[in-house]
This record gives structure tokens, sequence and C-alpha cells, in this order.
């Protein structure tokens, strides 16, 4: 199995969007469009895989249009991990376990599971009667291809590592064996299960357990589903028809919001909500589920030395990051954590930073950079909010006397130079959630991790982070987790500035969407309102 390209190595990093992306309905098939081989949108009346009529063309004649800045990085669930990917995907793939609203994990293409006592082994019942989208039935051995799979394409990086034995019991029984406990496991589970006879296909032809399917596929300008009639929750009662399309400029995707040929768009300022008005749309506040920050390569001389990142973090002003970027509406941050899973979030780390440009000054003296000393922020060029981030902090940091140099280069340089070589001194980034397993979250600060990209290294956190998987007491694990978002703070690993605002319009003529931890447009729940 072929790994991960550089380009496709998104590994769970989450930029912000500024520009955002518009989508209309209909059934234009024009040249450039690339239908999927699982079916046609001019298909929608002809009978399901499974022998069930298809009614889509019958009721809900309605598409529901989603605008979205990022075009989708690949079709393929195992290669996608990007948000924006993962949030269109959400829809046609499920795990054995799939994500709840609540931030918790319910059963998916399995029914039910067990975990025993000592958390190293996990059990799964197969789902009666559940099926792909092309009708055929899931077995066992779908899902054993399916996590040797992502575990062989992620390489050591995945989760799924930590399975030293893939057992199938029976033809409705699997048995998944840990190398060492751990029971924060499951939340890794939602992985999509992929159809074995379609391996060769997966990224063109591409076939899940989900809601909804693929019908057509334009690259890079849009893709349209439809609700799968064989889907395994017959109570399922959502729309028919959706369309996700993809374009960059802000502007075009606001007008065509205001115009009425769009029905949902995120990432909105403050002053086109009140340009936008309520008459038509309703506004969801929400946030990005972002840690956003401004992260420091800890080998990097000056930066080695803690009282210089201590500095620094004193140095920055983040509510006047949070005000320009976002009127103020963002939760301010100072460790990596996600405010709003409040089981896993350390409240008291808030407030150790405040913006204090003489404490900077003076740690910096401390450390041996009375005068300064420079620093350069690379920054992915094609995301306005993080170059105007760094753009602000370079005039906060000239006040303590540090000379920033901003380094714009592509998305795809930034992910080969700075988040696999670690070849950089600084740069900002935002960080959304993979897996809603905490120890992923933590995995990137420890030393021996591949993704420790900041290279911050300390040994009580590394101790800590293997008391944290091996324990499977849930007040224990809360507190361990505690304290290593208070070192991260104290050691000032890097500056994290906040979890963004993210306010989203929706039609009025629409009512269900609710957010999620994890990066989901959750169609399933999308109804009209009438």
């Amino acid at each position: 199995m072929k790994k991960k390209s550089v380009t496709k190595i998104l590994l769970s990093v989450m930029v912000l969007l500024v520009s955002v992306a518009f989508c209309a309905c209909g059934s234009n098939k024009s040249t450039e469009s690339s239908e999927t081989g699982n079916s046609s949108s001019e298909k929608t009346t002809e009978s399901a895989a499974d022998g069930t009529q298809s009614d889509a063309a019958n009721s809900d004649t309605s598409c529901f249009t989603v605008g979205l800045s990022q075009e989708i990085s690949s079709l393929d669930p195992h290669e996608d991990t990007d948000a924006g990917t993962r949030s269109v995907l959400f829809n046609v793939f499920e795990g054995l376990v799939k994500p709840t609203t609540d931030g918790d994990v319910t059963p998916a293409v399995a029914s039910d599971y067990t975990i025993s006592d000592d958390a190293k082994t996990y059990t799964f019942t197969l789902r009666d009667g559940i099926t792909f989208q092309d009708g055929n039935p899931v077995t066992v051995e779908d899902i054993k291809y399916s996590l040797e799979r992502s575990a062989e394409m992620d390489g050591e990086s995945s989760a799924l590592s930590a399975i030293s034995a893939i057992n199938i019991v029976d033809d409705k029984t699997i048995e998944l064996t840990l190398s060492e406990a751990n029971s924060e496991f499951i939340y890794n589970l939602s992985v999509a299960i992929l159809e074995q006879a379609n391996d060769a296909n997966q990224a063109t032809n591409p076939i899940g357990t989900g809601p909804f399917k693929i019908t057509n596929f334009a690259e890079g300008q849009y893709l349209e589903m439809e609700r799968y009639d064989g889907y395994w929750n017959k109570e399922l009662d959502c729309i028919q028809h959706a369309k996700f399309k993809f374009i960059a400029d802000a502007q075009s995707a606001f007008v065509e919001l205001q115009g009425g040929t769009i029905d949902m768009l995120q990432y909105l300022t403050n002053d086109q909500v009140a340009a936008l008005g309520t008459e038509n749309y309703n506004i969801v506040e929400s946030t990005m589920m972002l840690v956003h920050g401004f992260f420091l390569n800890n080998a990097y001389e000056p930066l080695k030395d803690v009282r210089v990142r201590q500095a620094l973090n004193y140095a920055v002003d983040r509510d006047a990051i949070n005000e320009f970027l976002f009127g103020g509406k963002s939760k301010i941050i100072q460790t990596h954590g996600y405010p709003t899973i409040t089981a896993w979030y350390n409240a008291d780390t808030e407030g150790t930073y405040t913006y204090d440009v003489d404490k900077a000054k003076e740690l910096l003296a401390e450390a041996g950079y009375a005068d300064g000393f420079d620093l350069e922020i690379t920054v992915p060029s094609s995301y306005t909010q993080h170059v105007q981030t760094a753009e602000i902090i370079a005039e906060q940091l000239a006040a303590v006397g540090v000379n920033v140099t901003i380094n714009q280069v592509e998305w795809s340089a930034w992910l080969s130079d700075v988040y696999q070589g670690r070849d950089y001194q600084s740069t900002v980034i935002g960080f959304d959630i993979s897996s809603q397993a905490p120890s992923t979250w933590y995995k990137r600060y420890y030393t021996e991790s591949s993704n420790d990209f900041t290279n911050f290294s300390n040994t009580e956190y590394d101790e800590l982070y293997g008391q944290a998987l091996a324990t499977v007491d849930k007040d224990q694990k809360h507190e361990i987790y505690n304290k290593l978002q208070q070192i991260l703070t104290d050691e000032a690993a890097s500056v994290f500035i906040e979890d963004p605002a993210n306010l989203i319009a929706l039609n009025k003529k629409y009512t269900g969407y609710q957010t999620y931890a994890v990066s989901a447009i959750d169609l399933s729940l999308i109804k009209l309102a009438q």
C-alpha cells in the first residue's frame, strides 16, 4: 500500500479560512464534471442497488447547497486528514462508531461493542443487514481490511498502530487487541469502513455506509450527493439532495448568499452578519474547534530558552488579535485545549500570560536578549487570517525588540518544510480535532512523536502522557490531562491564542443544523422547515 504523499498528508492541520465558498443547485453535467462510478445524479429515479425504489424525484426536489472555501483533498477517506474534507465525507463514510454532537461516539457499522476491564480488548458486533452504498453487504472481512489499510497508509503516526491483533471471531464478531491499555481507543474507531472488493477504486469510486452517497464530482468545482435509501437507520428523515461547491473568493460567496442561491455559509464576519440581516437566514454562533496559535520551534536557538518563549507570550496581545479578526467573539486560550469540551479542558491555564510589554522585556534581558533577536514567521500565503495574525504579531513583537520577518509560502511547502521537515523558526496555524481521543491532541508534544513539529521536549510531560494512556480511570485521566495542559502553558511551548469564532448562516427554509466537536456538516440532521 502506498503511503500518503506530502501534498495529501495534512496531518490534522486545519487552516483558518477567511474565504468561503458558494454553491448552487442544479444538474449541470458539463464535460468538465467527473461522475463517480457509484451512481449518477441523472439516475435518481432508478431502482437502488439494494432493490428498493428511490423516491428522490417524487418527494423533496430541493437541493441543500453548502458553500466551502476549500476543495476536497481526496474522495478516499483514508487519504483525507484536512478538516474541510472530513466535514464533507462525514456524510458518506462511517466507522465502527461515529461521533455525536455532544462529543461522544455511538455505534454505527457495529451495533454494539464491549471493552475489557484492562482496556486492551475491544469486541464489536456487526450491525444486522448493513450494506455499502452499492447494495453489497458489509462483512467482518471488510472491517479488518479497512482498519489495516488505514493504519498502513498513516504509518507510524496512525492511532491504529496501537492494534497488535485483529481477530475475526465469526461472521458477526471482530476483536481488536491493543499492545497497551487505552480506554480512549474507542474514539479512534470512527475510521471509515470501506468495501474490500473496491480496493483499486477507493479514490475514484467512493462507496461508504453513510446516509449519503456521492453522485457527481467535478474536481475543484463541486460535489453532489443524494440520500442513500438503503441506509441502516430506517428512521432517517432529512433532505434528499445536497451540493457542496468550492470557491475561494469570499466576496463572491457572500453575494451568492445574499442572493439566496446558497443555503449555508460558514466563517462569516461580523460585518457580513450585519449586512445579511435575519429575514431569510438564521445565524448560528459556534467556534471552529481549533487551537489557533503562534507556534514556536523550540529547537531554534533563542526559543530554546523558556524565558524567551514566556516573553513572547507576554508580548502578544491575544485580545487585539481576537478583536481584529473575529470581533472579539473567539475564546481566548493559553494552552493546547478546546474550551467547549469541558471534560478535557484545563480552564485554570487561562490568564497565565497577560499582555505585558515590560514583563516581556524583563524576561528577554534575563535570557541575554536585552536587544532582542531576529525571528522569522513562516506562514501559508493562501490563508489570509494566518498572514494577518502574523502581521499583527510582528508589530507587537517589535515593541520588545524582536525583529520579525514574515515568510509567506505555498501550502504544500508549509506542509513539507515546516510541519514535516521542522525547518522553520515560528509559524501561525490552527489545529482542529481529527480524533475525539484527547491522547491524540497531546501526542504532538510528546518527545518521540513524529508530529511533534515544535520540537517541544519535557521529561515530566512525557511521563505523564504515558500515564494518561495507561489509566482506565476517567477521573485520573482528567487530572493527568489537566497537568499536561498546565505544563504546555508554564513551559510556553508556543503562544496559544484562541479558539476562533465561527458565524454560520443557515437559510430559514432549512432546520436541524448542529455543530460537532469534530469537523462535520451533518446532512442527516438537515430538514425542510416546512
